[in-house]
């Protein structure tokens, strides 16, 4: 599916969507710095307006969730966490920001020090996340997440839960079996995504990123390896998704129509008897249908890595055709090391937004060094012409 908006570099005709400003305008909460570019500048300096809400975004660079373990021992946001975005956003090099997985629940918190968005006294705290970044001029979404059978009771204080009781592949050796849940649990934790997303919107965020991948409770549902139940909630992709569209839903009603709804969908597993890329690909649809602004395409049981390439973008056998099916901007992240990579991506079709991750972990400046050298070999390459 080709849609216009794709070919324009904006939104279909040309124009932005309401209340969004004229096309080509920095996104809400940004300057024009490294924004509107014009015809035959690098790709990935071209601007992007979601078609389904008011966010445009100054390039296709996205800094996508990687855990800091930087908030403090009850999950509270700290200064250092503030931090650690604006030294990356500073410079005004990237388009969107998507903050760290915050657990929406007690019961699904993956990590210590992992920040929470599961309780209204977590608001003050989020919103100082936001303004953050939005000091930076640059837009930013929260992720929602739920840990599932990847919880642990030493840390929660509850028994973990799954779809099955059954581990996720990879799990630790002698971690504990989950309770498998029942249909107040699933209702209860459909409940917890949609008072998160009330809490992001009040805390100031431009929209929210659903987790359903990388072998947490979404992705446990999704994935034929860790779902064996035989209810609405399991047996063939319609089913296995059925909780993250309720997700979706859930989440949806508690944002404003300005904000923007991303899912980080584990399209495929990568593992005998897991899902595969035609799976992912009829995920994606339903997701689109659901009401979703973004897909951002990654691993499932396989988490966020491959064993058999290190190729930068090497989720993009399963992107391509997920770009291919859908009519909402792709998200694509993995082994993303320079801005060439990005531009690579992009004029391969593999995604209409880059995600960078570990690079920008790993390197505060990554995002202003890489810009730089794009703009000499674009000024080069003009000398040339």
């Amino acid at each position: 599916m080709t849609e216009a908006w794709r070919e324009a570099g904006t939104v279909a005709g040309g124009e932005a969507p309401e209340g969004a400003g004229p096309a080509g305008a920095p996104a809400r909460g940004t300057a024009a710095a490294g924004g509107a570019a014009a015809v035959g500048s690098p790709l990935v300096a071209r601007p992007l307006a979601l078609p389904r809400c008011g966010l445009t975004l100054r390039n296709r660079l996205v800094m996508v969730p990687v855990a800091t373990a930087k908030a403090d021992a009850a999950g509270r946001v700290t200064e250092t966490l503030c931090e650690h975005y604006t030294t990356r956003a500073r410079g005004r090099h990237l388009g969107l920001v998507e903050c760290e997985h915050h657990f929406v629940s007690p019961e699904g918190r993956a990590n210590p020090h992992q920040a929470s968005i599961s309780r209204d006294s977590d608001v003050e705290g989020l919103r100082r996340e936001a303004a953050a970044l939005h000091d930076c001029d640059t837009p930013v979404l929260v992720q929602l997440s739920h840990a599932g059978s990847a919880a642990s009771s030493a840390l929660t204080g509850m028994r973990p839960i799954a779809p099955s009781e059954r581990l996720a592949p990879g799990a630790k050796v002698g971690h504990e079996l989950p309770r498998v849940m029942d249909a107040d649990d699933i209702g209860r934790v459909v409940e917890a995504f949609a008072r998160a997303a009330r809490r992001a919107r009040l805390a100031g965020f431009d929209g929210v990123e659903v987790h359903a991948a990388h072998g947490y409770l979404l992705d446990q549902f999704f994935s034929p390896l860790t779902n064996l139940r035989e209810d609405a909630y399991g047996g063939d992709v319609f089913g296995r998704l059925r909780i993250t569209l309720e997700v979706v839903d859930a989440v949806r009603s508690e944002l404003d129509g300005r904000m923007a709804l991303s899912v980080r969908l584990g399209g495929c597993d990568y593992r005998p008897g897991g899902n595969e890329i035609e799976d992912g690909v009829e995920a994606a649809r339903l997701l689109e249908g659901a009401g979703c602004d973004l897909v951002s395409v990654s691993g499932g049981m396989n988490y966020y890595t491959r064993i058999d390439t290190l190729e930068p973008g090497y989720f993009s056998d399963l992107s391509t055709p997920v770009r291919a099916a859908v009519g909402v901007p792709v998200i694509l992240a993995g082994g993303v090391r320079r801005i060439g990579d990005a531009e690579r991506l992009l004029a391969d079709g593999a995604c209409d937004l880059v995600g960078v991750g570990r690079a920008i972990l790993n390197n505060e400046r990554w995002a202003d060094v890489q810009w730089r050298r794009l703009e000499r070999a674009h000024q080069d390459a003009g000398r040339r012409r």
